[in-house]
This record gives structure tokens, C-alpha cells and sequence, in this order.
């Protein structure tokens, strides 16, 4: 595939919540040497993700320090604490001014540490291949994020809010293809989890 044909994916990292359950902001627990959300900014990066904007709201100056240097467009939701729907609809916007002339979108969270660029690449691949509405990772019997969305799908993205994520969307594409990855079904969300961990 000549570079001129091949598709522009941009990269949207949510990370932004406010970590009750952990009672302390997952963005910058530690994990083999890196932050959560320097290691989930720098696998969009290395996926081959560009640009990749992060969503940042809780936490927003630490989080935003622990960035530096990477080449990726930093937001502040100021509403973040009304759910995820609202920093996917937040980013989704801003993703679509940075690169007008984007073919997909590539969602991922900061708290899935053992997701990989390694693991995420085939998600490229397959749009590339196929041009699918939807990839999603499927894990714990779901099709849920990291999931990557085709540019006809961008409007409805956009316009979520509140607490209602991606995944109604990617449950109502027809030609939804999923990858298994139950990597991204370990997450970090309480002091057991960091335990695992370390």
C-alpha cells in the first residue's frame, strides 16, 4: 500500500476520571518504571497512531507534566466529572479539526496496562484491509475499547455525552469486526488492582 493510499488514523486517549474507586489518580500509578498515561500515550504513538490527542481532566497539571515531550495534543475537559461519553464527544471534536482528512479514530483508555502497540497494530491493519465501520477488542464476552472507528461513525461519537460511552455504538455497527485482546480486560480501578500490579 503506497503512503498516498494509506488510511490517517488518529489516536484518542481517555484519561480524564477522577479515580474514586482507586482514591488516587490512576493516571499516574506506576507500572514496570512508567505512568499508566505516559505508557497508554506513547502505545497509540508507537501503534502508529497520528495525531493523538489525550483527554485530561481530573488531575490535569500531573498528568499533563508526566507528557512532556511527547508528540501529542493535550485537552482539558472541564466537564469531565459527567462521564466518559462527554470526554470521547470533547476529544472527537478536536480530533476532527487537527486532521480534517482522518479515516478512523483509535479509542483506548489509560488504565488497560498490559495493552500494547504490538497488540493494537492489527487493529490498523484490519481497517486497512477491510475498511470496517468498527474493530473492537473483545474480552470478558464484550466488544468494548480499544476499538477503532471509521470516519462515518465520527459524527455520533461526537455527539456523546454524559456517561454513555462507545459501546452502544460499536453493538449497533452491522459490520463490526473484533479482535480478541483480554489484555484490555485488566484494568486498574481499585488499591487490589495497583497491587497486582506491583
Amino acid at each position: 500500500m503506497t503512503e498516498s493510499k494509506k488510511p490517517k488514523i488518529a489516536g484518542l486517549l481517555l484519561a480524564a476520571g477522577g479515580s474514586s474507586r482507586l482514591g488516587r489518580p490512576k493516571q499516574l500509578v506506576e507500572f514496570e518504571g512508567k505512568t499508566l498515561i505516559r505508557r497508554a500515550a506513547e502505545t497509540l504513538l508507537d501503534a502508529g497512531c497520528s495525531p493523538v490527542v489525550v483527554v485530561l481532566g481530573a488531575e490535569m497539571e500531573a498528568s499533563s507534566h508526566v507528557l512532556d515531550g511527547l508528540d501529542i495534543e493535550i485537552l482539558v475537559n472541564a466537564e469531565w466529572e459527567c462521564g466518559m461519553g462527554s470526554s470521547i464527544g470533547f476529544g472527537m471534536r478536536t480530533v476532527r479539526s487537527l486532521e480534517p482528512a482522518s479515516d478512523a479514530v483509535l479509542i483506548s483508555l489509560c488504565d488497560q496496562p498490559f495493552v500494547t502497540a504490538e497488540m493494537l497494530r492489527p487493529f490498523l491493519e484490519t481497517f486497512c484491509i477491510s475498511r470496517p465501520d468498527v474493530v473492537a477488542a473483545h474480552y470478558h464476552d464484550i466488544a468494548g475499547v480499544p476499538a477503532l472507528f471509521s470516519v462515518a461513525l465520527f459524527p455520533a461519537l461526537a455527539t456523546l455525552e454524559g456517561d454513555k460511552g462507545a459501546r452502544e455504538i460499536i453493538k449497533n455497527s452491522p459490520d463490526a469486526l473484533t479482535i480478541p485482546l483480554p489484555e484490555a480486560g485488566i484494568d486498574v480501578d481499585t488499591p487490589s488492582d495497583v497491587e497486582q500490579l506491583t
